[in-house]
């Protein structure tokens, strides 16, 4: 699972107007991260992930986009891990 891992976190980190990518387990331990972003941030993606789905309980797992004048981050969680992607608005 590590080099799958590995892969897919280079493989998002190289797509266009992606900034940094971090991957975290239920707990919030980070699993990967590239780029600009901060492992240090995968407790806090992993919380956003776990409290957007409780607006819906029952339904898919949503995908949450934080946005600031000079960034966005969107946030998915699957098969317990969560996936955070950076991106700057103006590659978007």
């Amino acid at each position: 699972m590590e080099k799958g891992l590995e892969k897919c976190l280079d493989e998002v980190s190289h797509s266009p107007g992606v900034s940094g990518v971090l991957c975290s387990d239920n707990q919030g331990l980070c699993l990967g991260v590239r780029g600009k972003a901060s492992a240090s941030s995968s407790g806090v993606v992993s919380a956003v992930a776990e409290k957007a789905a409780m607006l819906e309980p029952g339904s898919p797992q949503p995908v949450v986009l934080l946005e600031s004048d000079t960034s966005q981050c969107l946030i998915h969680r699957s098969n317990g891990v969560t996936l955070a992607v950076f991106k700057s608005p103006e590659t978007t």
